[in-house]
Parts: C-alpha cells; sequence; structure tokens
C-alpha cells in the first residue's frame, strides 16, 4: 500500500472512530437495517418459489383453466398465476407458419442464431498518481465507476419456450420481456482485449495525474436458439395462448437454474442475510451503546469542570472580598479584638452553629476549606462563616 493510501486509509479511519466510534455504529446499523429488509425481501420470495407448481409447457392449459375455475368459485378478479416453467428457447416465428422468412438474430462473431443479443463495449481506464495528482486518491476510494466507461446496445425478437424433443410445436409459451430489470441467462461467444495506443495528450494525461485510456475490450452475449431455461413469472391467457411476464416480487425471471436450484440459493441468501442482520446489528448495538456510555461520562465530566470552574471564581471573589477587608482591618487593634490565628486582623467572622467570633473573614475561609473544619475554640464542627459588621 503506498502513503497516499496509508494516508486515506488514516482519514476515513478517524472519521469511521470518530464521537468514540458513534459515526462507525451508525453505518453498521444503516447496514444491520437494510440486512433485515434483503432479509424480509428474499423471504418472502423464498416462500413464492417454494409454493409455484413447476410445469412443462404442454401442461400449463390445464394448470390455467383449473386455476380459473378455481378463481370463478372463490369470485375472485386474477387472471394471472405464478408459475415456474422449463422449455427451450425458440423464435415466435418458427410456429406462426413462417419457415422461409423466419426472423432470427444472428451472432456478427460466432455466426449463432440467438433471440437475445448483447453488444458491449468497455473503455478500460488507469491511472498514474502524476505529480499533480494527489487528489485522485480520494477520487479513487469514492468514484470507482469512473474507471470504466461502458456502451451497451441489446437487440431482442419474439421468443417463445417449447417442450423439447417433440416438433412440431402445438403448444407453447410466449416470453414477455416489458418491464423486466432482471438479469438474462445470456451465454458470452465473443470476448477481445485490444490495448490502446499512448498518444502525446495521453501522456499530459499522466503527467497531471488524470485517467488515460489503456485498453479496449468488446464482449457479446447472446441468448441462443435451443438454450434450455427456466422462466419464472406471471402466466397468463393472451389470445388463447400463454404468456410470462416478469414478476418484480422476485429476483429471477429466465434462468439457467431449475426450481430446486432456485429454492437452494434463495435458502442460501436467507440464512446469510438473517444471520448477516444479527452479527451486524449486535455489533452496531454494542458499538452504539459504548459510544453513548462514553459521550455521557465525558459531558458529566465537563458539567463537573463547570461547576468547579464557577465554584473557584466564586471562592475567588469571596478571597478578594475578604482580602480587602482585611486591609482595612489591619491597623490599630484592641488586644482582645484580633483573630486567635493570625493575630494581626480584627475578628469579623462567627461560625456557624457555634456562634464564635474568634476570626477574621480570611482565616475563616481558610478553616471552612479543611476536610473537616472545626471550630478553634470549641472544636465543634461547622458548616459555614457569618460576616459581622458594625453598626
Amino acid at each position: 500500500m503506498s502513503v497516499h493510501d496509508q494516508a486515506a486509509v488514516a482519514v476515513l479511519s478517524q472519521v469511521a472512530l470518530a464521537a468514540d466510534g458513534a459515526v462507525l455504529g451508525l453505518a453498521l446499523s444503516y447496514i444491520a437495517v437494510r440486512s433485515v429488509i434483503k432479509y424480509k425481501t428474499t423471504s418472502f420470495a423464498l416462500n413464492k418459489v417454494k409454493k409455484a407448481p413447476s410445469v412443462s409447457v404442454s401442461d400449463l392449459r390445464s394448470v390455467l383453466s383449473n386455476s380459473s375455475e378455481h378463481d370463478a368459485d372463490t369470485s375472485s378478479s386474477s387472471d394471472e398465476k405464478l408459475v415456474i416453467v422449463r422449455g427451450v428457447v425458440e423464435t415466435k416465428s418458427a410456429v406462426n407458419g413462417n419457415w422461409k422468412k423466419q426472423n432470427i438474430l444472428v451472432s456478427h462473431e460466432s455466426n449463432e442464431k440467438a433471440v437475445i443479443l448483447q453488444r458491449t463495449q468497455t473503455c478500460i481506464y488507469n491511472e498514474w498518481r502524476g505529480f499533480f495528482g494527489w487528489t485522485s486518491d480520494f477520487r479513487s476510494l469514492f468514484a470507482r465507476h469512473w474507471k470504466q466507461q461502458e456502451t451497451s446496445s441489446l437487440r431482442t425478437i419474439p421468443f417463445i419456450l417449447v417442450d423439447g424433443g417433440h416438433w412440431p410445436q402445438s403448444d407453447y409459451l410466449t416470453v414477455n420481456l416489458d418491464g423486466s430489470k432482471h438479469p438474462l441467462p445470456l451465454t458470452t461467444v465473443y470476448h477481445n482485449l485490444q490495448p490502446i495506443s499512448a498518444s502525446p495528450y495521453t501522456f499530459l494525461q499522466a503527467f497531471f495525474g488524470h485517467e488515460y485510456p489503456v485498453g479496449l475490450l468488446d464482449e457479446e452475449k447472446i441468448l441462443p436458439v435451443g438454450k434450455e431455461i427456466t422462466a419464472v413469472g406471471l402466466v397468463s391467457l393472451k389470445n388463447g395462448t400463454p404468456e410470462v411476464s416478469a414478476c418484480n416480487d422476485l429476483p429471477f425471471f429466465l434462468s439457467n437454474m431449475n426450481k430446486a436450484q432456485m429454492v437452494m440459493e434463495l435458502d442460501f441468501r436467507t440464512k446469510v442475510l438473517f444471520w448477516s442482520g444479527i452479527v451486524v446489528g449486535s455489533l452496531a448495538t454494542g458499538i452504539l451503546g459504548y459510544a453513548i456510555v462514553r459521550n455521557w461520562n465525558r459531558f458529566k465530566e465537563w458539567r463537573q469542570r463547570r461547576q468547579i470552574q464557577r465554584q473557584n471564581a466564586a471562592e475567588e471573589n469571596n478571597e478578594a472580598e475578604a482580602d480587602v477587608a482585611a486591609e482595612e482591618d489591619i491597623g490599630e487593634v484592641p488586644e482582645g479584638q484580633l483573630c486567635v490565628i493570625c493575630l494581626m486582623r480584627q475578628r469579623r467572622s462567627a461560625f456557624v452553629p457555634c456562634g464564635h467570633l474568634v476570626c477574621c473573614p480570611r482565616c475563616a475561609l481558610s478553616v471552612e476549606r479543611d476536610l473537616s473544619p472545626k471550630c478553634p475554640v470549641c472544636r465543634q464542627t461547622i458548616h459555614s462563616s457569618v460576616r459581622i459588621y458594625e453598626s
């Protein structure tokens, strides 16, 4: 790790441990809350996938008809049913009778037939900390997505799922991708990384610590015809033909996994989120509790210091007044009225509760500050002293 990286990590650690770890505790609390929310969502999706029937394409009509009869008996208005269907990808034109003019996509690199074609071009950037590039340390920590710039194009054609090994196909399931943001089970058929030649402008970018391109990555992914996949979604009859659409409550729509694999993966996610929420939540609670106790003790110490400072200021004022009074008292004092402690100033302060008038204000104040203040005459414990003024 370089010196700049160590400095950046040190700054982040100081921010995280600020206020006795309160910032770190709040960050862990946020992670724990997010884990709990994701746990609820994943657990809900797991229950739905477990309850969803797994059928073949040829059995869809019977399942939907039974569902419609059940809905009619229960006076339900829902026409969609969550179903898991395993089938083989085929173009929709193959079942429409257009054998000679099939609407199909062909990969530019591998010449494979597909129903989904995605081409991605990624410009990969590198960064050298030049003479003026010290700010790149923080930019690299908070904006790593700036390192890559990606352009992607996606082409799709209408496609269906059919039962494998049966031809001609009489039953099929139309796949509706509208509104779906789920990941697609695409296969990479082309992957090429080309270096970018440096130019004088590249040298200037590197000299001043800016990002500069070093490579260009071209990828091509397809959903090939004849691939067996699983569709998890809401199935309904559209013009007498079953059609499946994505369910936003589920993390899957089109996948290479079957139902058992999906249940296993969701169950694993649920356990990880559950225990991570408990561990991180407990850690956050402990750190926040420690930070609260520490800050509360600091607040009490600060309040005590403030009280002590105020008491010291009041005592200094009393001492100043006593000094002034003592200066006034110094002079020709009768022998019977001298302070029994200093024998210099006149007796002006009476002790409470004994009432003996034997000390000057300054000596009375010093007697009051003792750990166990007692009257110098009767040795009775005193609480305070009162200045006596002569009329």
